[in-house]
């Protein structure tokens, strides 16, 4: 048997198919039956001494549950590591309470996560007042990577473009991507009226006059702060704005109202399924595992 084999949920095929194929190693698919009464089975394949399990945690209520089910058979099956693979992981947002008596739900998953896992990899955790994965998921390792080097192969050989994040908090990705294709950049800042509405504005708004802008960041939503920024750049002269997006979780809704406001295209990588979702991060996550050692076999 290899020493490490890839177990996945239906829900996942497609992208932890690509996975294995960049690792060279086998898929197994954790089989789950769901009773009337809500609760579940899982069953999970005969595994190696190292089991990673791929499971990215959008609509984390849902996933779970099954996920610490999968986590618990494989060790009982004698996995002796356990290493979860979430593209995108869920609950990260809310480090702080805003409010008393909130949950700071980062802390509460990340414990969980910790408690289950003897390894965590991500994809761009949507990270605020924290500067490490680490400190949200106390596990060593808990390894963050960011996929600014797919973006910017999706941006080999633009001319008369300039990159723009929509606000502030994309400075890091979109300086980043703008490095890596030589590109130039510029980041908006959000101007609020009132409770409800969120302006963007460009300071460097005459670098954009008569030039293709894309839009970059980290997580696609609801898209509202896009959607202004798409307007600001149009009032400043871009002739086209598209956007591309670390992970995109936007309903279809949303992703029609994004193009109402005149984004020709978007773009993210496969962490999480949906239409637009078409950038392939197998290689990426697949190099991050080869060097942290986790197709090892481990030490009984």
């Amino acid at each position: 048997m290899s020493a490490a084999l890839l177990h996945h949920f239906a829900a996942d095929a497609a992208p932890a198919a690509r996975l294995a194929d960049a690792l060279q190693a086998d898929a197994a698919l954790i089989e789950v039956h769901r009773f009337p009464d809500g609760e579940s089975r899982v069953r999970v394949a005969r595994t190696a001494s190292t089991a990673l399990v791929y499971c990215s945690l959008n609509d984390p209520n849902g996933k779970l549950v099954e996920l610490l089910l999968a986590a618990a058979a494989l060790r009982d099956g004698g996995a002796a590591r356990v290493m979860l693979i979430a593209p995108y992981l869920g609950y990260m947002r809310q480090d702080i309470a805003f409010r008393p008596g909130e949950a700071v739900s980062q802390k509460v998953i990340g414990r969980l996560l910790a408690d289950t896992f003897d390894g965590v990899l991500t994809i761009d955790p949507h990270l605020h007042r924290i500067a490490t994965l680490g400190e949200a998921i106390p596990v060593i390792p808990a390894i963050a990577i960011s996929a600014t080097p797919l973006l910017a192969a999706e941006l080999t050989g633009a001319s008369d473009t300039i990159l723009a994040g929509p606000d502030s908090e994309s400075h890091q990705w979109v300086s980043e991507v703008a490095r890596l294709c030589g590109l130039p950049f510029l980041v908006g800042a959000k101007q609020r009226h009132g409770d409800r509405h969120v302006e963007v504005v460009y300071p460097e708004a005459g670098e954009i006059a008569g030039k293709r802008a894309v839009l970059v960041d980290d997580l696609i939503s609801s898209g509202r702060t896009l959607i202004e920024a798409a307007g600001a750049l149009y009032a400043a002269g871009a002739e086209r704005v598209d956007a591309l997006a670390s992970h995109c979780l936007a309903s279809d809704a949303d992703l029609a109202a994004l193009g109402e406001a005149g984004i020709a295209t978007i773009r993210a990588t496969d962490s999480v399924a949906g239409d637009v979702n078409t950038i392939p991060s197998a290689s990426l996550l697949a190099d991050a595992i080869r060097d942290n050692g986790w197709l090892e076999a481990s030490n009984p």
